[in-house]
């Protein structure tokens, strides 16, 4: 059973500020929570749903179905939003939702290799048809593209000796599962600094589920399209986990919301020059106690939000 707590799921919905005729699209589908709470307050509007994982699609459809058939899911990563709704017939939405990051039944699936907590191959892969895996980063990766991508996606200050650990080690034979992994990045690492600070291993298992879905770069893509869709005062919402994505989302809403530099004396700011957008967030959502209390993946999560108020 394909199960997810979808994480600020009543601050995202109050924050799209859904119209019962719009257009509106989740980026991540998943579980299906935050569409199924769309599809609920729609009469003649639609929603599109975009999702890499079969199992969560499949699981997803019977969910939404007992609500309304106002909906169309489609099987692509969200890097294409543009090519496959205009496929669709649709270049103007009312509202998207980004819940980044990975869901929790692939996370807690032990064959899907995202977890340090259980034993499976490595792969990580959130589109089981793509070729790139962990298996693949792990074995194949030089000793500096290992390092850098510990550093830049996980900052990892032990970057450096868990790479040459990895190189020690699959020189002897391939490394082939989550556990070995694991053990080899607690045998590069001091043993005082793996009393501290959570699961040893848990910023190089982050580092390499980046890696092999791309995930940084796929998501501001995507983010640069989304905004392009929005009608009039339609919204983007993004929850994000991890602090990377969260400064993508972040300098793109700051710099879409930004007045240009004008000649001093200006009485008004020229039409041509006012903003698009504007922030609906100042600051991030965060989860409340009760949330907090309730699910340890909500700890992490922030939630911002923006509207287009003017066209192009």
């Amino acid at each position: 059973m394909f199960e997810h707590y979808s994480v600020l799921l009543d601050e995202t919905i109050d924050a799209l500020n859904i119209k019962e005729d719009g257009i509106y699209v989740d980026c991540t589908l998943g579980g299906g929570g935050h569409s199924s709470r769309i599809l609920e307050k729609l009469t003649t509007g639609h929603l599109y749903c975009f999702d890499q994982d079969i199992n969560a699609i499949e699981a997803a459809r019977e969910r939404l179905s007992k609500i309304s058939d106002n909906f169309t899911i489609i099987h692509a990563n969200f890097k294409e939003i543009k090519a496959r709704l205009s496929m669709e017939g649709v270049y103007k939405v009312d509202g998207i939702v980004f819940d980044l990051g990975v869901s929790s039944p692939q996370f807690d699936n032990a064959e899907r290799g995202f977890s340090y907590n259980t034993d499976a191959r490595l792969d990580m892969r959130m589109n089981q048809e793509q070729p790139l895996s962990a298996y693949e980063v792990v074995n194949n990766y030089s000793y500096q593209d290992l390092v850098t991508i510990l550093y830049k996606y996980a900052d990892e200050k032990f970057a450096k000796s868990i790479a040459r650990m990895i190189e020690k080690e699959r020189q002897v034979k391939p490394i082939e599962t989550t556990f070995e992994l694991v053990e080899i990045v607690k045998k590069a690492i001091p043993a005082r600094a793996r009393r501290t600070g959570g699961h040893p291993a848990k910023r190089t298992f982050q580092a390499i589920r980046i890696e092999v879905n791309d995930e940084l770069n796929v998501f501001e893509r995507a983010l640069t399209d989304s905004l392009d869709l929005l009608n009039v005062g339609g919204r983007v919402a993004v929850i994000s986990f991890h602090s990377l994505e969260d400064k993508i989302t972040k300098y793109m809403f700051n710099e879409k919301t930004a007045v240009p530099d004008l000649p001093m004396g200006m009485p008004v700011i020229p039409e041509e020059y006012q903003p698009r957008f504007k922030k609906v967030t100042r600051k991030p959502i965060v989860a409340d106690e009760k949330e907090l209390s309730e699910n340890r993946r909500s700890h992490s999560a922030k939630l911002r939000v923006i509207e287009r108020i003017r066209d192009e």
